[in-house]
C-alpha cells in the first residue's frame, strides 16, 4: 500500500464540486469576480481574453493580507487554517481540494498541501499522485505558477485545475491547435507557433487513472522538461528552483515555460496565459493586447 494512500473516493468529486460551489455561493463564502470575455486571433490561434468586471473585493481581501502581516510580522496564508466552507474534499494523506475564492471560471479548484511546503521549491511525487487523483475525475486543465514572477499570489503549495472547454464557444483550450504542431526530439516536443523557451512532452491519459502507480513517470516527464529550459533545484532535481516558471497538464501533454517578467504594461500573466487565457483590468489593458497581439505579451514575460 502506498505511503500517500488516496483518501478521495472514485468518481465522487466533480459532484462533490458542484455541491460545494452551490453551498459556498449561498453562505457568502465564494466570491466570484464577473467577466465578460472576447477573442482576439493571432496565427490561427483563438485567445480567450477576460476582462473583469469588479476587483473590488479582491482588492479589499489583498488589503487584509497586508495589514496581517504588518501586525503579526508573516506572510498571511489562507491556507493555513483553510476556509472551511470552500473544503471540498480530502485526496491524500498530504494534499487537499478547496474552491478558488476569487474565482473567474466556474468550478475552479486548488489542490492544496495540508502542511506548508513553499510555492518555489520543486513539485514532488506526492503533488503528481494528488493532481492525477482529481484529473482523473473530469476533464480540466492544470496549473501551477511557481513563484511570484509566474503569477503566484501565495507561497504556500496549490495547483490548480479548471474545468474544459473553458468557454462554451471556444475550443476546449485555445492553444490546442499549437500543440498539435510539436515536433519532438528524445521525448522533448517544441512548436514553431510560440517565439519563446518551451518544453513539451506527450502523455499517456491513462496516467490519470492509476495516479498513484503513474506519479513517478509523470515526475520524470516534469523535471526532465525542466532541465531542457535550464530549470533545477537547489539540490540538483528537488529542493528550491532556479527560476521562476509556468506549468500546463492535461491528460494528453505538459508543458512548461520559464519566466523572465510577471507583467506586460502591467498585464498580469499566468500559467493560463500560456494556455491561450488572458485576463485584463480594463478596457486599456485589452487595447494594448488587440495592438500589441498575445504572442507578443508572451514573449515579453517569458524567457528567450
Amino acid at each position: 500500500m502506498s505511503k500517500n494512500q488516496l483518501l478521495l473516493p472514485l468518481g465522487t468529486l466533480w459532484e462533490r464540486l458542484k455541491q460545494q460551489t452551490k453551498y459556498a455561493l449561498e453562505c457568502g463564502a465564494l466570491q466570484p469576480i464577473p467577466t465578460e470575455y472576447e477573442f482576439v486571433e493571432q496565427n490561427n490561434i483563438r485567445f480567450l481574453v477576460r476582462i473583469l468586471s469588479n476587483l473590488s473585493r479582491k482588492d479589499e481581501a489583498r488589503k487584509e493580507q497586508n495589514k496581517k502581516k504588518v501586525i503579526t510580522g508573516k506572510d498571511f496564508n489562507p491556507f493555513l487554517p483553510y476556509e472551511e466552507n470552500l473544503f471540498v474534499a480530502d485526496i491524500s494523506r498530504t494534499h487537499l481540494c478547496l474552491l478558488n475564492k476569487y474565482n473567474v471560471v466556474d468550478y475552479h479548484l486548488l489542490i492544496v498541501t495540508r502542511e506548508f511546503e513553499k510555492q518555489e521549491n520543486l513539485l514532488n511525487l506526492q503533488d503528481f499522485q494528488a493532481l492525477g487523483s482529481c484529473m482523473g475525475e473530469f476533464e480540466g486543465l492544470a496549473f501551477y505558477n511557481s513563484g511570484k514572477i509566474a503569477g503566484a499570489s501565495q507561497r504556500h503549495r496549490h495547483l490548480q485545475v479548471v474545468p474544459l472547454p473553458m468557454v462554451p464557444d471556444g475550443k476546449k483550450i485555445p492553444i490546442d491547435r499549437a500543440i498539435a504542431t510539436a515536433r519532438f526530439d528524445n521525448g522533448i516536443g517544441v512548436t514553431s507557433y510560440f517565439p519563446f523557451r518551451h518544453a513539451i512532452a506527450k502523455l499517456d491519459t491513462g496516467w490519470m487513472y492509476s495516479p498513484i502507480e503513474s506519479a513517478a513517470r509523470i515526475l520524470e516527464f516534469y523535471l526532465t522538461l525542466l532541465k531542457a529550459v535550464g530549470i533545477e533545484g537547489s539540490d540538483g532535481m528537488s529542493g528550491q528552483q532556479s527560476s521562476d516558471y509556468n506549468l500546463l497538464v492535461t491528460g494528453e501533454w505538459m508543458l512548461v515555460v520559464p519566466r523572465s517578467y510577471e507583467d506586460f504594461h502591467s498585464i498580469a500573466v499566468n500559467s493560463l496565459g500560456f494556455a491561450g487565457a488572458l485576463l485584463v483590468k480594463n478596457q486599456e489593458q485589452m487595447n494594448i493586447i488587440k495592438k500589441q497581439k498575445p504572442f507578443t505579451i508572451l514573449r515579453h514575460v517569458a524567457s528567450a
